[in-house]
């Protein structure tokens, strides 16, 4: 019952916004009650950090998949993260939302908490970055700091227009994506 409650909370919290989703609402939707509720979850903000927790941890942890990985160069793995963000905003299209959009909405210590783990996501890629640029793969004269936000803001942004069933698959506008990132850093020869 947690996950279905979770799962109708996300997408009420994507139509109508996390403010204007009320408790009475989410169970409503599932025909339970307010103590249902109330049984895996505190209060209405519990619920959203909690999706905010389970996104951001489960981002971070295939992050380090790939960022584990030493049979793929600097390059490869900024062009595997790039593809799991932009597969991850269309798989997870619901929660990617609520993530981006409704992290407002949390208390000022559990907005730190995941601010920390979106923090640590950017950090990993800025050491791709600067691994690569260590290694010749990319420009040594680049900011990796200003680089890593930048990439975080093409692909992250993403979440606000993309549509997973319109005329651009996520392989192709990974490859878009990655191009312009990379025809920007990838070092001449």
């Amino acid at each position: 019952m947690k996950n279905e409650l979770t799962k109708q909370s996300i997408l009420l919290f994507e139509k109508k916004g996390f403010n204007q989703t009320s408790i009475q609402d989410i169970v409503n939707a599932l025909d339970v009650t307010k103590g249902t509720f109330y049984y895996y979850f505190a209060s209405k903000e519990q619920l959203l950090m909690d999706i905010h927790h389970d996104y951001i941890t489960n981002l971070l942890k295939r992050q380090y998949g790939i960022l584990d990985d030493e049979h793929l160069t600097q390059k490869e793995k900024l062009m595997k993260i790039i593809h799991l963000l932009i597969t991850d905003i269309a798989d997870q299209g619901p929660s990617a939302r609520v993530f981006f959009r409704e992290i407002r909405y949390l208390s000022d210590e559990n907005i730190e908490t995941i601010k920390q783990k979106r923090n640590q996501f950017r950090l990993n890629i800025q050491k791709v970055i600067e691994e690569g640029s260590k290694l010749g793969e990319f420009h040594n004269e680049l900011r990796a700091d200003m680089l890593s936000f930048g990439i975080l803001g093409v692909t992250n942004w993403s979440y606000n227009w993309y549509k997973t069933n319109g005329e651009v698959s996520p392989d192709e506008l990974t490859k878009i994506y990655a191009d312009m990132i990379l025809t920007g850093i990838a070092k001449r020869r």
